[in-house]
């Protein structure tokens, strides 16, 4: 019993889960609202976005890389829809294949880029950042929806994606639940989720070992741009505009799930599970701290400072793991 307690204590999934369960009660102590299962349930909406593209960008930082162009594809997947789908009155469903076709070539570009020279992924992503954003800036001008409101007019139906729900869960919810699964049995069940681990380490063991570390680097940023691209649609939805600004405040909380998640900036380390219970914890800890009235730029603050400390203590904690492993080394020897 003992040392399944221990055991617990020790995956850092786990007392994710814990704390996100404390942060709830504790929340909904100060607000009781806060602790209705409706209320939580379709809070989550607004943040969904986060999850969606936090998983695949999970995958990244195992690779060793970075892609902080994320927020730029979810506006240009956005502003591509909404001019499909209202401009040349395309199905909405051909229109959202189009526009992630559209989010999983920009991924293609980052991928062959990081890939293929020596630059670093964070100046890459950097560029094309810029890059995207301008496209769709450029396409918003163009069509006249540079303002505020963006393109507007979408059906029903289509609207049903962020507001829409099989019994009380909501369908983003759903699709997360099957993204997570989905993800997670690539990362940790596959071959190419070995060699992306294998990547994140030592890219030239890798390559010495047969590994097509291009292809399998390109794979990952394909993927977190087509779920940007979803969640731009997502968001489009749920805006019922398409505007080429729309989730440009994801990078921070996407970087600091995944980061508290578990995963290492250093490349080698992450896990899908730890990234969806970080995700629910940052979203909550963003909604509660509102629901208490605290600003939503002051919970910004505190997110930015989990990030840093989060960042630190692992860094602190590998110090001190590789002095206690270089102190037994040399007990042994002596």
């Amino acid at each position: 019993m003992k040392n399944t307690i221990i055991k617990y204590c020790k995956n850092w999934g786990f007392i994710l889960f814990i704390l996100l369960i404390l942060e709830i009660f504790i929340i909904g102590f100060v607000n009781t609202n806060f602790l209705n299962i409706s209320n939580l349930l379709y809070s989550s909406n607004d943040f969904m976005h986060i999850v969606i593209v936090s998983i695949p960008f999970t995958l990244i930082l195992v690779t060793g890389g970075i892609d902080i162009s994320i927020t730029s594809v979810m506006g240009l997947t956005s502003i591509v829809f909404g001019m499909l789908h209202t401009f040349l009155n395309m199905p909405f469903f051909l229109a959202i294949i189009l526009a992630l076709l559209c989010a999983s070539l920009c991924g293609l570009i980052n991928g062959f880029l990081v890939s293929n020279t020596d630059i670093n992924p964070l100046v890459i992503t950097l560029g094309t950042m810029f890059l995207y954003k301008g496209i769709a800036i450029g396409i918003a001008g163009s069509s006249g929806a540079a303002g505020y409101n963006g393109i507007t007019g979408f059906s029903d139906s289509f609207l049903t994606l962020a507001y829409g729900s099989l019994g009380k869960i909501p369908y983003p919810l759903i699709f997360i639940i099957f993204l997570a699964i989905i993800f997670a049995i690539i990362l940790h069940k596959t071959r190419l989720g070995r060699q992306y681990y294998l990547v994140g380490v030592n890219k030239d063991v890798a390559s010495y070992s047969g590994i097509a570390v291009k292809f399998t680097i390109t794979t990952a940023y394909i993927f977190t741009s087509l779920c940007s691209g979803v969640s731009g649609i997502i968001l489009t939805s749920y805006f019922t505009s398409a505007r080429s600004d729309l989730g440009s405040d994801a990078l921070l909380p996407t970087l600091t799930s995944v980061v508290l998640g578990g995963a290492s900036i250093n490349g080698g380390s992450g896990f899908i599970v730890n990234t969806v219970i970080a995700c629910f914890f940052i979203g909550y800890l963003k909604q509660g701290l509102m629901s208490i009235g605290i600003s939503s730029d002051v919970s910004q603050i505190i997110v930015g400072i989990l990030l840093i400390l989060t960042v630190t203590s692992k860094i602190i904690i590998s110090k001190i793991r590789l002095i206690m492993l270089n102190n037994k080394i040399l007990n042994k020897v002596i």
